[in-house]
């Protein structure tokens, strides 16, 4: 499948919940598989679901009689193509790989900006369509002794 073109669905401000970067076991995760969770408006899941054909799923509602939330679970896969993930601080922006990307899982996100393809899958005479991170830019909050130090040099710098 190589050179085949997915369409690539940009959200921006996006809330991210579910956070598994680092691919940990648990009772919805096999270990290795890297995820996360974006919660989406009517309107995209309805476009992501009617366009793309992409599996949205709902939270079930904390309070009887509000609104069941939208969310769609889009995998970090490092296979074949490998997802920017970057995040952005006072001081800048960094770039994380596989190696250290499980930072993702334990910051405090002030903002999510992604683009993801959607992606056909068949495996054992199942099929469907898959999300994959493309790129992934997280603006990270701060806490105030971080910004009072943003200045002070690590020691491996040097004087």
């Amino acid at each position: 499948m190589a050179g085949r073109v997915y369409p690539r669905i940009k959200i921006e401000n996006a809330r991210i919940l579910f956070r598994n970067f680092e691919g940990r076991e648990d009772k919805y995760n096999k270990l290795g598989d890297r995820n996360f969770c974006v919660l989406l408006d009517e309107v995209q899941a309805k476009e992501l679901v009617e366009d793309h054909g992409l599996n949205v799923k709902y939270l079930k509602s904390r309070e009887e009689g509000d609104p069941e939330e939208a969310y769609l679970k889009i995998a970090v896969s490092f296979k074949v193509r490998p997802p920017k993930l970057v995040m952005i601080t006072s001081r800048g922006r960094t770039d994380f790989t596989e190696a250290n990307c499980q930072v993702f899982d334990w910051v405090d996100i002030e903002k999510t900006d992604l683009i993801f393809t959607a992606s056909p899958w068949e495996v054992g005479g199942k099929s469907g369509i898959k999300a994959y991170a493309q790129s992934v830019w997280v603006t990270i909050v701060e806490d105030e002794l971080d910004l009072k130090y943003a200045d002070v040099k690590y020691e491996e710098e040097g004087e």
